[in-house]
Formats: structure tokens, sequence, C-alpha cells
């Protein structure tokens, strides 16, 4: 089917969707979304409420894009050292590549690539966020997977589409928010976990939590390991995380965490070429300070985060070559400060305005057997931005919303960053959501500087997303589905082509991608609950780990304990 043909199709669909939507039968009276000033979120259906798409809490029905939120009872179920296998089965439009029984690993041979809507390559496309901090290494730009345990999350909020007017750069496919536990009861409480199988594969992981009046903590530990379903595949890894916190009143709320992982994963390579000592010992962490501040007109925070990581690899060899003489190593890191308020100044109207300060980067060198050691690069970046976010409900049958970011990016320069949106709720437990959303990526430091393609002279790639769904929930709640069209085309993509007889890092890729995602979720009883979406994405320029059709069905068992 050729491209005109592909945006015909899509264009008949949206107006048939519109046209059936219209044709609905609409009882006004029976309409009632809330409003911001008259509704206190902690009696909307949490279900409903997320933080994700505008930094404070608000129900998801007054924003204009596609989230999908996993709860603390989903990630539990599902006995899983990492939230990554989850969120691939539940979340339409998202592909996350794995490689064994446990780990991704970084480097060559490397999964964990996280793609949204076709939107990801290089790994550096989706924004992953903890507790609404950018997660990602410095120096390469991209997210190490095997970071993101189950251990540490309560929620994960996904936005599927651009959010790069609140998160910025990285953040142009979607973003992907896990919410670290909280500790809701006073007292002592606690749980652990112990699993063995296949592969001598282990899982284990032990969670303490402690609440005194204001006062709370949560302490964390895991361990995981596996040998892997071939040779030389094991993958080991240990994790820590822990949390304190102090509720000065009903409005206001301090904390502190701190969360280290460190892994040992080995790479076989394939079948066909398998390759030998590819081994890569692996440390991040994360450290962050909030404030924040929760009134009925208004809301905020300031955040101050820190991300490191030490990478020490062995890119190994080839059957019939020779062992490398030499380890690749660096430390990376990054410094952010975060700062937002939202304001509702009067009936239905709600202003974001926030601040986001980054300092990243770091040094990379090879250690040779001999004793010597070759620079690699030593860079640091810094970027600065700041956004206004604008939300205003007429009426009970619309919300209109939008934003824009200025972003000034050390190397790469300034840009300004729009979106626009609306939600209609044309009836009962039904709305219509309209989006036009700009993303886009700041070149890494690898890209600008590392390696023989390095380019310092890149542009940001950038990308505009289009985007139509309808959802509704009926039965009093227990039957939802939603449908979401989408059109993304994109300029200044970084690609590596010859240039002079050599590779260079260019800004020459083009992004056209179009489709369709699917959700549906019914509670049969209270033991019986099923699940399943779809997504059909048609890309102009193919690559790899972005699947044409997706397909997930869920039947869920719960009863008593």
């Amino acid at each position: 089917m050729n491209r005109t043909k592909i945006k015909s199709l899509l264009f008949i669909v949206s107006i048939a969707a519109l046209s059936t939507i219209s044709s609905f039968a609409v009882n006004l009276k029976s309409v009632e979304i809330p409003s911001d000033d008259t509704v206190s979120f902690r009696n909307v259906d949490v279900e409903q409420v997320v933080v994700t798409g505008s930094r404070s809490q608000v129900d998801r029905r007054l924003l204009p894009m596609s989230v999908t939120v996993l709860g603390e009872k989903q990630i539990d179920s599902r006995y899983e050292q990492s939230v990554l296998p989850l969120l691939t089965e539940q979340v339409p439009g998202l592909f996350i590549s794995s490689r064994g029984m446990m780990g991704y690993g970084v480097s060559t041979g490397a999964a964990g690539g996280v793609k949204m809507r076709g939107i990801g390559s290089g790994n550096t496309g989706v924004l992953i966020l903890i507790d609404g901090h950018p997660q990602f290494m410095g120096l390469m730009g991209h997210s190490v997977a095997d970071v993101y345990q189950s251990m540490i999350a309560e929620r994960v909020e996904v936005v599927r589409g651009p959010a790069s007017v609140l998160y910025g750069s990285n953040a142009m496919g979607g973003v992907i928010n896990i919410l670290t536990k909280s500790v809701a009861e006073d007292g002592f409480s606690g749980n652990g976990r112990l699993s063995y199988g296949s592969y001598n594969t282990a899982t284990s992981d032990v969670n303490l939590n402690f609440r005194s009046k204001g006062f709370y903590a949560n302490v964390s530990g895991s361990y995981n390991r596996t040998e892997g379903h071939r040779a030389n595949m094991g993958f080991e890894q240990f994790g820590g995380y822990a949390k304190v916190g102090y509720e000065f009143s009903a409005n206001w709320e301090f904390f502190a965490d701190v969360n280290v992982t460190h892994f040992n994963a080995q790479n076989p390579g394939t079948v066909a070429r398998p390759i030998f000592d590819n081994v890569q010992h692996i440390t991040r962490g994360m450290t962050s300070l909030s404030l924040e501040n929760n009134y009925e007109k208004t809301s905020g925070a300031l955040k101050l985060f820190y991300n490191w990581g030490n990478h020490n690899i062995n890119d190994g060899y080839y059957e019939g070559g020779t062992p490398r003489d030499y380890l690749f190593n660096s430390f990376d890191n990054m410094f952010g400060v975060t700062l937002y308020q939202s304001v509702s100044f009067f009936k239905g109207n709600r202003v974001t305005f926030g601040f986001d300060y980054q300092r990243f980067g770091g040094r990379a060198w090879n250690d040779f057997l001999s004793g010597t050691q070759t620079e690699l690069v030593d860079k640091t970046e810094d970027d600065l931005a700041g956004y206004v976010d604008f939300r205003q409900t007429i009426g009970r049958f619309v919300t209109l919303n939008a934003g824009i970011r200025f972003d000034h990016h050390s190397r790469s320069g300034s840009q300004w960053v729009p979106q626009f949106g609306a939600s209609l709720y044309p009836i009962a437990n039904g709305e219509i959501k309209l989006l036009a959303s700009r993303g886009f990526r700041n070149p890494t430091i690898r890209e600008m500087y590392m390696f023989p393609p390095q380019n310092p002279n890149l542009k940001p790639e950038s990308l505009w997303n289009y985007e139509l769904s309808w959802s509704q929930r009926l039965l009093s709640g227990r039957l939802s589905y939603g449908v979401n069209l989408f059109y993304i085309n994109g300029e200044n993509m970084i690609e590596t082509l010859p240039v002079d007889g050599r590779p260079m890092n260019v800004n020459t890729g083009a992004v056209e991608n179009m489709g369709a995602e699917l959700s549906f979720g019914y509670r049969i009883s209270r033991e019986f609950n099923l699940s399943a979406n779809y997504s059909y994405l048609k890309m102009v320029n193919l690559i790899v780990g972005a699947p044409e059709h997706k397909l997930f069905l869920g039947l869920d068992f719960t009863k008593n304990r």
C-alpha cells in the first residue's frame, strides 16, 4: 500500500470514528467530568488519577494524550524482577526487546531496546523516569534496562506519544514514569519473595516498611541470577533501595531516596556467530530530594536528583578472532533540578509553570593490559528549560490544553516545543481526545564526540505527532475499551552515513509512522479479569525492534490470598 493510500485510509477511518461517536444518543445530564477546582483528587477513582501527563495530580480524562497506568497489584502479581516485561504486554504501541531468561545487558548484544510507535532508534527516543527524574546514561544517552526493578515500583504511568513539553529531550516517543513505593499504614510491615526455576534461575527480594505519624521509611533489597538457556549467557544482579520521608502537614511533604543496582551480564552472540568473553560489569545509582506541596488551588514541587554509573566492559571476540587486549571503562553522571507549580486561577482552570536544569556527561577510556590508557572522551553538557502548560475545562463537555517549552542545550542550541490538544465528553463515561504535539531529542555525547562516526555539529532530532482517540467505560466501569489513531512525521533523524569516504553521524534521516492502538478490559467477576490490546504500526522507513502487529491477550484469576 503506498503512502497516499495509507494517509487516505487513516483520514477515512478518523472521520468514520467521529461520525459513529457523534451518532450516539447523548444524555447531557449524565456527563459528569470533574474539573480541577471542584474535585479533591483523593476522592477520584485512583485508576483515573495520573501525574505524568501534567506534573501534578489530575484525572487523566482531562488530558489529551494517551496514558496507560499499571498499579501495584498488577506489578506484584507478575513476580518479575523487572517492570519492563509487564509494560511490553500491557501498553499498546510499546515494544521492548529481550534476550533470554533474565537480564538485558548493555553494549554489543544488549536487549532492552525501548520503542514507542516505532520511535526510539538507538534506545534514546523514549524517556524513562523514576518519580519524574530522567534516567539515562550520561555519555550514551540511552536507558539501562536492568535498573528498573519491580521491587521499587508502586505504580507505572506510560505516556504514549511525545511528552517533550514537560520532560524535554528523549521524550519524543513517549515517557515511562516509575513511581516508587509509599507507606500508607502506621507500624511495621514487610514482605518477601523467593523463586527458583530452570537454568539455575533464582529471584529474591525483601521489602520492609515503617510509618509513625508523619514519618515513614521503606527499605528494599534484591538478588537475581540465571545461567541462561545458552552457554556464556549468565546474569547476576544485586539491588538496594531506601526511601525516607516526613509529612509536615496535609499540604507539605519531604522525602529522600537512594537506589543502587549492580549487575554482571554475559552475551554469547548469535547461534550462527558466537562471541566469547563479552562480559559487562555495570553499577548504576540514583539519589533524590523532593519537597512537595498540595493545596486545593495550587500544588507543586522542588526536586533535586543525581544519577551516576560505572561501566566496565569487555566487548569480546568472535570465533576465529583474538581476545581484546583492553577493557572499556566509563563513569557518567547527571545532576538535575526540577521546579514546578500548578495554579487554578478560576473555575475549571489549571496552569503549570516549570523549570528544568540538567548537567550530564562523564569520562570514557580504554584500559590496556599493558597498563596504559587511551582517553575516549571527557565531556559535560548543560540543558536549561522553562515551560508553561495550560488547561481549561469549559462546562461539562470540553477541556482545552496547550503548552510550550523553551529548551536550550549548551551544544545544539535553543528551540521552542509546542503542544495542543482537546478532550470532549459527548456521552457518559466516554471521551474523544485530539492532540498535536512536537517531540525532540538532543544529540548525545557519544554521537557528537565518541568513536569514528562522531560529529559535533549535529542538530536535534524533531517530529510531530497527531492523534485521535475514543475511549469509554460501561457496565459501572467493569468494561472499558479504547481506540487510538496516530500519524508521526519527523526530520533531522541522526544516521551514520559515509561522508568523504568515512562514516559520520549526520542529520539526514526522516521518519513517517502511522497506525492504530486498541485496548480492552473486562472484569468478569471478583476473581476473573480479562484484558487485551493490539497495535498496528506502518513505517515508511523500517527499523529493527518495531513490529507491524503486536497482540496481547490475558486472563487473570485471583481469589483471597
